[in-house]
This record gives structure tokens, C-alpha cells and sequence, in this order.
């Protein structure tokens, strides 16, 4: 990776559609997908009837970058070298004494195998995008359910939460009103869509005006795809895009050849022939990354055109568009909006259903930091064998750091501040590049105890409270050794 990146160096850009172009009013829609699985499991699987009950306050309990040990049912949250750093049982938080017990020295089992290419397995899945969560909190609380009535020590549910999700989204569910989320969302898209802020649709036509080829790359069906469109962007969205590719299949899209995941066209929102090359511009669905770049190849009259790709899910975009495909990648993370470094404390043991009804609760909106799990980017690790606590970036934090060129709490924050630029004529429109800021930090250990091979988190003295909220809007800190956090800005 190149210590600066440049976005007028790209002559590609690539989007995803949901939760990246598409933002959502996250409460309103993580509740409809909670409800969504939750009616299929009691009215097609027999699953208890409380199941339907949600208490807005549980929703704290959703939080990215969790992995759930699907044959025990405990959700952790891991560290950098997957080490866990709490737990829950169901929704119950375990002790760290439960968590020694059951751990050892905190060691995760299954960390060796999803470590390196972000995998899912038959024995944990990774929640890390806002479709996920509402089905994190449900499976937890499935599990109090199940250990309420029938005291289980495994659990093989998964094949059941499996079929409620496909019940939802299968490709035919939009247009036959199959299940609860689609026609929903369909009937009031107002009550869980954002539209899209003029400073972005500006700065998507000034990127194609100047030169840009601009991608959109979804994993939502055509016909689904065209009603968000339509909604956030208006009539003619397609006038945006020199390319749309729907069900994309991703990661797939990225990971498999040709000859696996051939492009399709479409007809009235129906996949039709498969494609042996993709030839030029327009709508598909399906398809691969190779045969696109092939495309992009011809479409810029370059042997090695340069793309990057914004989007929201390090396991579907982020890994997937950098391992694979080597494209820059932008990590749209919402967490930077509302996270900070907080200081854990033992959490309750009890079952969020039993804390009762909180009347009068506003749901929290679930980029802002949990409750029950602390910061998506850093966490306490307590001491071992009466070794000090310390301070490491979470499993979640090194992805980011790994994978994506930069991050970003939305797109706005790109095109707010070139609208910023724009009219103070600091710099010529669209044109992009990194400012590395150097803050001044108050360190979370000595000098002394810091080595220069592994990075470590330092608080943020009030001082920098102004510069801190600068970064905020901007984009996500890269760790140093050397004892200070650069950020990565954007001046265009």
C-alpha cells in the first residue's frame, strides 16, 4: 500500500449500494430486519412467541466485528491476535472469570482459520455490516430461549436462521411480497431510507464529468436495486453509472473466475444468458472481476487502470476487492461518527430480556458505541498471571487497518468537504490527496514498555479535543509505533 493515496490517481471508482450509496435510518431498519427473521423462526420453525418482542433497548447488544461460536452459542469479541476480550452467552455478558474458564488464557479456537481470509465456517459466522446485527441479537436471543426451556449445552439452530434469511432475500421474495422486510420497505420507503445529499449526487456527476468511470457493484437483486435507486437517487439514477452489476454475489464476485460466475443479462429484472466476455458498457448481474477489468481495460485505453472501490462490508467489499482484485479500497465505517476509546467495566451477567421494559426508550442508533461490548476499535485486555491491563486494538480494527486505503464515516465526508474546498478555491475541484496528521497523545503505556514491532493505542489529551473532532468527519487512524496516530484526511 502506498503511504499516500490520491483519488484523482484512480481512473475507476466503485460503489456499493447498501449502507455505502445507500444509507439507512439504522434504528427503523435494524428493528424490520430483527422482525423479519424473528416471524419466519415462530411461524414456520415453532420458535417461542417472545422471540416477537423486542425491546428497543436490546438493540445496544448489536455491535460489528463479532464472532459467534455457533455450536456453543457465545459471541466474542477478539482482539488483534484473537485473543478474546468479552464474551457473552446469549445475550448474558460472561465474567472474566467464565471467560478464563471456558478459554484458558483467552484463546480463541477457531482464530487461526478466519484470520487470514476473513472466512465463514459451519462453526462461527462474523457479523460486520448493519444487515447482520438484527439476526446477532435474535441468535442470542434464541439461545437464552433455548437454555431457558430445554437447558442445552449445543445448539444447531444456525440451518433455521439460514432459512428465514433466504426466505427474506431470496431473487423472487421482491417481486412475489415474499416475507416481511421487501414489501415493507416497498410500502414506506421514507421510513427506512436516506436519500442521498445533494453534495453527493453533485460529486458523482463532477467524477464522471471529469473523466471518472463510476461503478456500481451490489449484491441486492436488479429489481430491488432500482427501487433504492430511484428513491435516493431519483429517475435517472443510471445516468450516474457507466456500469451497474446487481446480485453480485459478493465476495464471490471478486473470488471466483469466469467460468464459475459468468456475467448475465437482464430483461424486466429477470437474469437471462450467460455472457463469455463482458463487451461493453451497461446493466448486469452476476459476473466477476476479471471480465470487468477487462472491460474497464478497453473503456480507458489503459493497460492497468487504477480503481477503488467505497464500501461498508470488510468480508463482502473491503477483503475481498483489495485480496483478490488489488483495487484501493474505501472502508465506509459509521462507527467513526460516534466511537470512543472507552474504559470497560464488568458487565452484567443477566439476559437482556430480564431487565425489563424501559418505557419512553429512544432506540440507539447502532454506530454509537455499545454498552455491553465497548468500542469497535479498542478494548481492556485484563492482566494474565497478575500481568498490568492493557490497551489493544480489537480483530475489527486490524481488518481495517490491513485492508482498506482509507476509511470513512460516510461519503458526505468526502463530498461535504470538496463543496468546502470548492468554495474557498483552495484547490482544483476533484482533485484529491492525503494530509497526514501527527497529534500530540497522551500515551496508555511508558515509553520504556513500547516496542517498535507492534503498534499500541494512546488517549487523546483534551487539548485535541477540536482536532479529534476533525478526524472524526474525516477518515480512520493508522496506528504507529513510533508513539503518535496519524490520520488520514482528504483536501480536494
Amino acid at each position: 500500500m502506498q503511504p499516500y493515496f490520491s483519488l484523482a490517481d484512480c481512473d475507476v471508482m466503485g460503489f456499493d449500494l447498501d449502507h455505502t450509496l445507500c444509507r439507512y435510518h439504522l434504528p427503523q431498519s435494524a428493528t424490520l430486519i430483527y422482525d423479519s427473521f424473528a416471524q419466519y423462526l415462530v411461524t414456520e420453525k415453532g420458535y417461542d412467541k417472545d422471540l416477537l418482542t423486542l425491546n428497543p433497548e436490546s438493540l445496544d447488544f448489536c455491535c460489528k466485528g463479532l464472532a459467534w461460536d455457533l455450536e456453543d452459542g457465545n459471541f466474542l469479541k477478539l482482539a488483534e491476535d484473537g485473543t478474546v476480550l468479552r464474551a457473552s452467552h446469549g445475550t448474558r455478558s460472561m465474567t472474566s472469570e467464565e471467560i478464563l474458564e471456558i478459554y484458558g488464557r483467552r484463546e480463541w479456537k477457531h482464530f487461526s482459520s478466519v484470520s487470514g481470509m476473513l472466512s465463514r465456517s459451519a462453526k462461527y459466522y462474523l457479523y460486520d455490516n448493519y444487515f447482520d446485527l438484527p439476526g446477532a441479537l435474535l441468535c442470542a436471543r434464541v439461545v437464552d430461549s433455548l437454555d431457558q426451556h430445554d437447558g442445552q449445552k449445543k445448539y444447531d439452530f444456525w440451518k433455521d436462521m439460514v432459512a428465514a434469511i433466504q426466505h427474506n432475500y431470496k431473487i423472487s421474495a421482491f417481486k412475489e411480497d415474499c416475507g416481511t422486510y421487501f414489501p415493507e420497505v416497498k410500502n414506506h420507503p421514507e421510513k427506512y431510507l436516506q436519500r442521498c445529499p445533494n453534495s453527493v449526487k453533485k460529486w458523482l456527476k463532477q467524477l464522471k464529468s471529469s473523466g471518472k468511470i463510476l461503478l456500481l457493484i451490489t449484491s441486492s437483486h436488479s429489481d430491488y436495486c432500482r427501487l433504492l435507486c430511484e428513491y435516493i437517487l431519483g429517475n435517472d439514477f443510471e445516468e450516474y453509472f457507466d456500469v451497474v452489476i446487481t446480485n453480485a454475489l459478493k465476495p464471490g464476485f471478486f473470488s471466483h473466475t469466469p467460468n464459475q460466475r459468468p456475467f448475465r443479462t437482464l430483461e424486466n429484472d429477470e437474469e437471462k444468458e450467460a455472457l463469455l466476455s463482458l463487451d461493453k458498457p451497461g446493466w448486469y448481474s452476476q459476473g466477476n472481476a476479471i471480465h470487468l477489468y477487462e472491460l474497464l481495460k478497453k473503456m480507458t485505453g489503459k493497460l492497468d487502470p487504477k480503481v477503488v472501490y467505497f464500501g461498508d462490508s470488510m468480508h463482502s467489499d473491503i477483503f475481498p476487492a483489495r485480496h483478490y482484485s488489488n483495487w484501493e479500497t474505501v472502508f465506509i465505517l459509521e462507527e467513526l461518527l460516534g466511537d470512543k476509546v472507552m474504559v470497560p467495566t464488568e458487565t452484567e451477567s443477566e439476559p437482556l430480556e430480564k431487565k425489563g421494559k424501559y418505557e419512553g426508550y429512544h432506540p440507539k442508533i447502532p454506530y454509537s458505541v455499545s454498552e455491553q461490548w465497548g468500542s469497535f476499535f479498542v478494548d481492556r485486555l485484563p492482566g494474565l498471571e497478575n500481568a498490568e491491563e492493557t490497551l489493544v486494538r480489537t480483530w475489527s480494527c486490524k481488518c481495517i487497518s490491513t485492508y482498506s486505503t482509507i476509511a470513512i464515516p460516510s461519503l458526505e465526508a468526502i463530498a461535504v468537504k470538496m463543496k468546502m474546498n470548492e468554495h474557498k478555491n483552495v484547490m482544483k475541484p476533484k482533485m484529491l490527496r492525503t494530509v497526514l496528521f501527527s497529534l500530540s497523545l497522551i500515551p496508555s503505556e511508558t515509553a520504556s514498555s513500547r516496542t517498535q514491532t507492534e503498534p499500541k493505542i494512546y488517549f487523546l489529551s483534551g487539548k485535541n479535543k477540536a482536532v479529534f473532532s476533525v478526524f472524526r468527519q474525516c477518515f480512520f487512524l493508522q496506528i504507529c509505533a513510533r508513539g503518535t496516530i496519524m490520520t488520514d484526511l482528504v483536501s480536494i
